[in-house]
């Protein structure tokens, strides 16, 4: 008998024992045998949660901390459906939903699934070289130490993998590290938010008030931005609210994708399956669910925002403000902001800005228009201009009413080592590089290690053989290799903030997931006599219902902003539309090549899996 068999029958004695004696003995050996849940947790606590909280921070202060529990509530509930369709069935998801369902919803999720691997591991290497390199000073930035830095990511990642891969001593040693990492997260952030609330740099009252849902930052400001907004004159108060809008409802669904991705929705039951775990083991995988990956997303993501909140929140800083352009050049975010603060220059027409005949070269349109992009790039950039930067600009930059320089520095991006320095002053040098800098090292090598064991799985199923063999090995290196090319695709300045991009992308595929979900809680083919019904039905389907539309509507938006957004090249507009409308064709004409049911089939099923 393998190790992993008598390992399973020994925790399902365990469990059944404890179902015996109540409550309270269920509960303990629930925190004794959970496990899948703190997976989750390692790959929702990764670069794109870091770069969504910290912008909500930016651009909300408090008032935007109801998003991540919403989201993650969302996301448990779904991850808890396919849980339970998993548990009551005890077969592969992927093969259940192409005979059952439609082939184009098992093979969308899986694709998808690759798709976002190879993306996101791409700034989570991203992330933990810029921890090292910046935060914590350990060595020289160059190309030579990114690839030493990405190579022993890589190694370090895959050893860990192959301790998931073995049964027995191995698999237990994966399962005490990982959730080390989580609690080293957790502790390093919540001690942060505790420093910070001795320092009285924020109120408590705020902080739980951010909790209460507030959909009015969809539409408008929230925070003292909505305030300070109302104060800028008209035309200049809507190209500032246009822009603030735009950004944080960016923002927004960034952090609902990152907080439960597509690809996390397809390692959940994998997970359970590789651990033996069936129908006794379903309430484990729910508690697992909310203790495992709820608590901790939620403490933490909530922990950043309030760091990010106190530092940033209508705060640009003294030299930011500063009317003496050669001050205002040396703030931190001023480079962010350049070329924002020239744009709203060139906007005024009471006065206007004077630009001399050199700065136009080769920015007038075949329709005789001046192309204001490429004059500012002239004027600011002197590689592609004059050689200096036009003067007179700089000074009507500086020039700028507070409230509008205040509103533009909530649009730059910052980065992790950026947050780290503003908050030396409350925190200190210690926690703010070493605790603050392993916190963030934490959320991406966790990340780099889970989706790395994701695409080991999918590459099993697409190939439709058993895990933890060859196929499984490639899988994995695969999506290793691809992050850790990140400083070939991914590299700038702000990496955290490069998978707040990756995340809108995949909040598109998100509902591919959820529906494929909600549909399969609702198939007698697949679930039999486990089919929840009455109150038991009615609950789970109002509950997914909610996800569903949700998920569905980020994704909407999302598409829309693609598709309407000036900044998107018009070849990329065509790629998204294509994409959206082949892939709802051929959802259409999937339902006509799933395998046909089988009655006496299904009953041998359901008889089988109780």
């Amino acid at each position: 008998m393998s190790e992993t068999i008598t390992k399973v029958e020994t925790d399902r004695e365990i469990l059944e024992e404890a179902q015996a004696n109540g409550p309270a003995a269920t509960l303990g050996a629930w925190v004794r045998l959970s496990g899948p849940g703190w997976i989750q947790s390692a790959i929702t606590l990764g670069g794109g949660s870091l770069s969504g909280a910290v912008f909500l921070g930016i651009l909300g202060g408090f008032n935007l901390l109801w998003l991540q529990l919403v989201a993650i509530a969302m996301g448990v509930v779904m991850l808890s459906a396919i849980s339970y369709v998993t548990l009551s069935t005890g077969k592969r998801p992927f093969r259940e939903i192409n005979s059952h369902i439609n082939p184009v919803l098992g093979w969308g999720w899986v694709l998808a699934t690759v798709a976002a691997n190879m993306i996101f591991l791409m700034p989570q290497f991203g992330l933990c070289y810029g921890v090292l390199n910046k935060n914590m000073g350990l060595f020289e930035g160059g190309r030579t130490a990114q690839v030493v830095v990405s190579a022993l990511l890589f190694l370090a990642g895959g050893a860990m993998v192959v301790l998931n891969m073995r049964p027995g001593l191995p698999s237990k040693i994966f399962d005490l590290l990982l959730k080390g990492i989580i609690g080293m997260i957790v502790l390093c952030f919540f001690g942060v938010v505790i420093k910070l609330a001795m320092s009285d740099a924020f109120s408590w009252s705020a902080v739980l008030q951010g909790f209460v849902p507030d959909l009015s930052g969809w539409s408008q400001p929230t925070g003292q931005l909505a305030e300070i907004a109302s104060q800028v004159a008209q035309p200049y108060r809507d190209f500032w609210t246009n822009k603030i809008v735009a950004d944080q409802r960016a923002a927004m669904i960034g952090a609902a994708a990152t907080a439960v991705g597509i690809n996390m929705t397809f390692m959940m039951p994998y997970s359970m399956l590789a651990r033996g775990w069936d129908r006794p083991f379903r309430g484990l995988a729910r508690f697992d669910l909310c203790t495992g990956m709820a608590i901790p997303y939620i403490l933490v993501t909530s922990c950043v925002v309030i760091a990010a909140a106190s530092a940033f929140h209508a705060n640009p800083g003294e030299e930011f403000l500063s009317e003496d352009p050669a001050e205002m050049a040396k703030s931190p975010i001023y480079g962010g902001a350049e070329k924002l603060l020239a744009t709203r220059v060139l906007m005024d027409k009471e006065q206007p800005l004077e630009i001399p005949e050199e700065y136009k070269v080769d920015a007038t349109k075949e329709s005789g228009e001046i192309d204001n992009a490429k004059v500012i790039a002239n004027m600011l950039d002197p590689k592609s201009g004059p050689e200096a930067k036009y003067q007179p600009l700089l000074d009507r930059m500086a020039k700028l009413s507070k409230e509008e320089k205040t509103l533009a520095a909530s649009l730059v991006k910052r980065n992790e080592a950026v947050l780290a320095e503003s908050l030396k002053p409350l925190l200190g040098e210690f926690l703010s590089t070493w605790v603050f800098g392993l916190g963030v090292f934490g959320m991406g090598f966790s990340t780099i290690v889970i989706l790395m064991m994701i695409n080991g799985y999918a590459f099993t199923e697409m190939a439709n053989v058993k895990p933890n063999g060859t196929v499984h090995l490639i899988g994995c290196a695969l999506a290793g290799l691809s992050g850790a090319s990140w400083f070939i695709v991914w590299d700038g300045d702000a990496k955290t903030w490069l998978s707040i991009l990756a995340s809108s992308f995949a909040g598109m595929f998100l509902p591919i997931a959820y529906v494929t979900f909600f549909m399969m809680m609702n198939s007698t083919r697949i679930l039999g006599k486990d089919k929840p019904t009455g109150i038991s039905w009615l609950v789970w389907n109002l509950l997914m219902i909610v996800s569903v539309v949700g998920a569905i509507a980020a994704s909407g938006v999302a598409i829309y902003d693609k598709l309407t957004g000036a900044g998107t090249p018009l070849p990329l507009k065509y790629t998204v539309l294509t994409i959206v409308v082949g892939y709802l064709i051929l959802f259409v004409g999937g339902f006509f090549f799933r395998s046909p049911h089988d009655e006496s089939a299904a009953g041998e099923e359901v008889a089988e899996a109780s």
